[in-house]
């Protein structure tokens, strides 16, 4: 049977999750077909119908997805569920919101942030924030799984060219409704998909210096910003910011720890970055031991004048 991703999209295109997400279902085995669900959501589909590996984009096209509503989203992908063997989501927000509710539907487990496919019904998982690897297997007839973007490469964007195939879209649930939306506006990198990241931790002392001292290292490299809990907590960054655990999970090209002591919690979130640069006076911080390059020193001396060398 064959595997069907759910792709993440604003209607018009695709958003970098879907990718990973594909190459996760080409080692499940099988075809991979990919369900757009949205409204005026014809450039999602085509750019899905381009991926290397998809053989099949099903269009599901109304005004009662134009928000992506869970409910809805969730009764688009039962109505279909039946043809597949696996059904596969990005574990982002909008993922670990529907794929709950399909597993629910369909009366089977989840298998949740899928690092790694070792047979078509046997999964790794990090469990004890990473510090353990769980190796889980489904009995289901269908596997509902999301899947840690940061554990597969990217699909390629182009190379494919896969039927789009339009379907019957479901009517509304009426279990919910889009009241609004406040969304951030950035000229930085979003932070999932930023090649670089600099980081900043409660020891830069309060938001003045936090921006003071990292947004001018940012703008050298062209990095997102981000902040550990504790950072974000004490109010130095705001919550979108905040890396770990519990908050996002980055692997960044680079990812620049500055005054980050390395909490559990934020390792988990951080620490598949490609190179790791730690940047505190604290010879012990735990996180010096998943950093490929450390520099023991005051960080409001280092960054200044890392910052006048590049």
């Amino acid at each position: 049977m064959a595997a069907l991703v759910i792709a993440e999209h604003d209607h018009g295109t695709l958003k970098g999750a879907t990718f990973n997400t594909v190459t996760a279902a080409l080692q499940c085995g099988g075809e991979v077909h990919v369900l757009i669900a949205g409204a005026n959501a014809g450039g999602a589909a085509q750019a899905a119908a381009q991926i290397a590996g998809v053989a099949k984009v099903l269009l599901a096209d109304s005004p009662v997805l134009a928000e992506q509503l869970a409910e809805n989203v969730a009764a688009q992908v039962v109505a279909v569920a039946g043809a597949y063997s696996h059904l596969l989501f990005p574990a982002t927000a909008h993922g670990k919101n529907v794929a709950p509710r399909v597993a629910a539907l369909l009366d089977v487990a989840q298998i949740s942030d899928a690092t790694k496919v070792v047979t078509p019904d046997t999964f790794e998982r990090p469990i004890y924030a990473g510090n353990a690897i769980a190796t889980v297997q489904s009995l289901d007839a269908t596997t509902v799984l999301t899947v840690r973007t940061t554990g597969f490469d990217a699909a390629a964007a182009s190379g494919g060219n896969a039927p789009v195939e339009t379907l019957a879209a479901v009517a509304d649930s009426g279990l919910s409704a889009f009241l609004g939306s406040e969304i951030a506006k950035s000229d930085r990198p979003e932070l999932t998909a930023a090649k670089i990241i600099v980081s900043g931790g409660r020891a830069l002392g309060s938001s003045d210096k936090f921006n003071a001292v990292l947004t001018p290292l940012a703008d050298k490299l062209g990095a997102a910003l981000g902040a550990s809990r504790a950072a974000v907590d004490a109010g130095y960054a705001p919550n979108d910011w905040q890396v770990g655990q519990t908050g996002k999970i980055v692997a960044p090209q680079l990812y620049v720890a500055v005054g980050i002591s390395g909490a559990i919690q934020h390792l988990a979130g951080m620490k598949d970055s490609k190179v790791i640069v730690a940047i505190n006076k604290d010879p012990e911080a735990p996180i010096f031991s998943v950093a490929d390059y450390g520099l023991e020193a005051d960080l409001f001396t280092a960054v200044p004048e890392l910052i006048e060398k590049l």
